[in-house]
């Protein structure tokens, strides 16, 4: 069963993205992380996975079964079609819980929901396989949420939460200005790269060694500004002539 929101609709406001130009807004976190991971994703279509994806492939295989149901008072929206016409961004979220407001709310404060009474404040919450990162790739996706909803319902979204399995606890993440203004600006670079389509040079970096891509970018041997996908390429070609 489809949820829906009850709003203003999410090509309401006008922004400077089209439909065939809206970016999927998971490619956040990948670009917080590594401008060349975003590209060889999105651009070379290159993925692989190793067991921290594969076990967050499994994680969201559990929440990605779409719907909304009742729970504790709340509305709980699975696998909600999300989307900024204003950020160019496209996507769906894990959950979305709309908390009730008080009665008597006004038009400006919180949506309202297809079937429900009273006014709701929508609240993101991003499900991780793993514990709290240092980094704040995940924050950026989930504030990057945020802002889809905003858009497309007219309420502010204040607060959300990551939910990290390993620990099984909840990390509120405040969608404060700083981290408004990095969705922007990360946003934009992702805009940037896409139009320009191409990849950025390897650099290699500690934080390399966790990434799936590692055998697939090289980092460490890749030649600067060239194509992983035709590194990997030239790599495979000369390995067959060898066993020629």
């Amino acid at each position: 069963m489809s949820f829906e929101i009850d709003g203003p609709g999410p090509g309401s406001r006008a922004g400077p993205y089209g439909e065939d130009e809206l970016l999927p807004v998971s490619g956040l976190s990948h670009m917080v992380f590594c401008k060349r991971r975003w590209a060889l994703i999105h651009l070379e279509g290159i993925w692989a996975d190793n067991r921290h994806t594969a076990e967050g492939s499994a994680l969201h295989a559990a929440v990605d079964q779409g719907g909304s149901q009742l729970k504790d008072g709340l509305v709980v929206a699975r696998s909600l079609r999300l989307r900024s016409i204003a950020l160019g961004l496209v996507g769906v979220s894990d959950v979305v819980e709309f908390h009730p407001l008080p009665s008597g709310q006004g038009p400006d404060e919180g949506c309202t929901l297809p079937g429900r009474p009273g006014r709701w404040r929508p609240v993101p919450v991003e499900h991780k396989r793993g514990r709290p990162q240092p980094d704040d790739c995940y924050h950026v996706q989930l504030a990057g949420q945020a802002l889809c909803l905003e858009e497309m319902t007219n309420a502010t979204v204040e607060r959300g939460y990551l939910y990290h399995a390993a620990p099984r606890r909840r990390q509120a993440v405040d969608i404060d200005p700083a981290l408004r203004q990095r969705v922007r600006q990360v946003a934009a670079q992702m805009h940037a790269l896409h139009t320009a389509g191409r990849t950025p040079p390897a650099v290699y970096h500690k934080k390399c060694r966790a990434c799936s891509l590692l055998h697939l970018c090289l980092p460490q041997s890749a030649a600067r500004g060239k194509s992983a996908s035709r590194h990997l390429s030239a790599g495979l070609a000369a390995m067959m002539e060898s066993e020629e």
